[in-house]
């Protein structure tokens, strides 16, 4: 179910017998010559909808702008300040809450995001403490890469060149999603260099074509299948899982 596919009266009707929601969560920034700039929150969102097809799972709008400060020297590049994005998801949580869902999974695509959602979650828990509210509002954090099976997948479909960023995993899922906007470019070199990320400008110059460690070259449509495949089960036996455990 989708939460900005339904009505009013289906989500009320919803919240009577299930407190869960998942929450796509990513960012829209560059990844590479090839890679889509809304690949990191397409990636999750591709995978929150199609669990939403195979299982009972109320899926919301997709945070799509995440903390990408720097990939800003990359044109089309968007982000939140860390300060503005833990506003956002406390609002979106808060705002959840007050319907009734207790259990918020946010199915995260770009790992730039994590520190900043983490800190939303203390920031969360720390007003509900001092609330003295109750308890079984629960909050938690999975990157889609992360759902069981995924990396040993990765590893073997991409055992050298994976990288870190503009990966092959990534833009294999787009592709399979989007098989229209897949794009093709030389890469020199094959395989990307890796290192530290700071700022926006340091960043370019150590990565000039905005790879990390990675040959997205070896990414096809096929591949993304799998790889979502193993994701979207992952996600639904979690969610089950964290709804009832949350419950308790």
């Amino acid at each position: 179910m989708l939460l900005a596919l339904s009505t009013w009266p289906e989500i009320e009707a919803y919240v009577a017998r299930s407190r869960t929601v998942v929450i796509p969560i990513g960012s829209n920034e560059q990844h590479g010559p090839t890679g889509l700039l809304g690949t990191d929150w397409l990636c999750p969102e591709i995978i929150a909808h199609r669990a939403h097809d195979a299982g009972d799972i109320l899926v919301a709008p997709t945070f799509a702008v995440g903390m990408a400060q720097h990939h800003l020297g990359f044109p089309g590049s968007i982000s939140l300040r860390p300060s503005t994005m833990i506003a956002a998801i406390r609002d979106w949580a808060v705002s959840l809450h007050g319907h009734g869902f207790t259990s918020l999974y946010f199915l995260n695509g770009h790992g730039g995001n994590v520190a900043t959602i983490e800190a939303a979650f203390s920031e969360i828990y720390s007003e509900a403490s001092y609330l003295r509210q109750t308890r079984g509002f629960a909050l938690k954090l999975r990157n889609w890469w992360e759902l069981p099976g995924v990396m040993r997948r990765c590893a073997s479909l991409f055992p050298e060149g994976h990288g870190s960023h503009a990966t092959p995993s990534e833009i294999a899922i787009t592709q399979f999603a989007y098989p229209d906007a897949i794009k093709s470019a030389p890469y020199a070199p094959r395989i990307a260099p890796t290192g530290p990320i700071r700022e926006a400008a340091d960043f370019r110059a150590r990565y000039p074509d905005g790879r990390m460690g990675s040959d997205p070259a070896q990414a096809t449509p096929e591949k993304g299948a799998e790889l979502v495949e193993l994701a979207v089960k992952g996600l639904i036996d979690e969610v089950r899982a964290f709804g009832a455990e949350a419950a308790v």
